[in-house]
């Protein structure tokens, strides 16, 4: 922070353009030698109040760091800070408030607009699995297990509904699973 006070303070006298401004004029000749000590005088005063100054303001400066440090106030503090106002001044501007309005809208009717899908998708199954051909496919799968089951020597021939006959699948499967791994522990016992 010091550095950026310096870099607004010129550490010269008057010079460059104010100097060419001042030094272009001639007012020597104007001025009577007694105005021209005076002037001097006045000049090198300036000069040292300036010096004075800019010793002064340094001083506060390494006071400011010493208490924002004793305060805890850091580098990153202030940037945190920063941002958070800079942060809450954007989200109070105009065209924050319409654009964040107009993707709300939007996010809302997306949400819509899925629903609407989702329960039309829902409301297509539903109507598949009432028509003919998928309870025509329905009767094919269940004819086909309960042969398989009085095949592998199930008693069930009532056929029951295609979950139920799914479901005793998946059972009978998963039973023909373990008693094969039972087959193999046992047949590794015997040798």
């Amino acid at each position: 922070m010091e550095a950026q006070a310096q870099g607004l303070l010129e550490t010269e006298p008057l010079q460059g353009r104010d100097g060419d401004a001042v030094g272009s004029a001639d007012f020597s000749s104007m001025l009577s030698e007694e105005e021209k000590e005076e002037l001097k005088a006045e000049l090198i005063q300036l000069e040292d109040e300036i010096t004075t100054l800019r010793q002064v303001l340094s001083a506060k400066e390494r006071h400011l760091v010493e208490i924002k440090q004793k305060l805890g106030m850091n580098l990153m503090n202030e940037l945190k800070q920063n941002f958070s106002r800079s942060w809450h001044d954007m989200q109070t501007t105009t065209a924050y408030k319409k654009t964040h309005e107009t993707l709300s809208h939007a996010g809302q009717k997306a949400t819509a607009a899925f629903n609407n899908v989702g329960t039309a998708i829902s409301k297509k199954f539903g109507d598949m699995r009432n028509s003919s051909t998928f309870k025509s496919f329905e009767e094919r799968v269940e004819t086909t297990v309960a042969s398989l089951k009085t095949k592998v020597g199930g008693t069930n021939h009532g056929g029951g509904s295609f979950e139920e006959v799914l479901n005793s699948t998946a059972h009978a499967s998963s039973q023909n699973a373990s008693a094969g791994s039972r087959q193999t522990k046992d047949e590794e016992l015997q040798c």
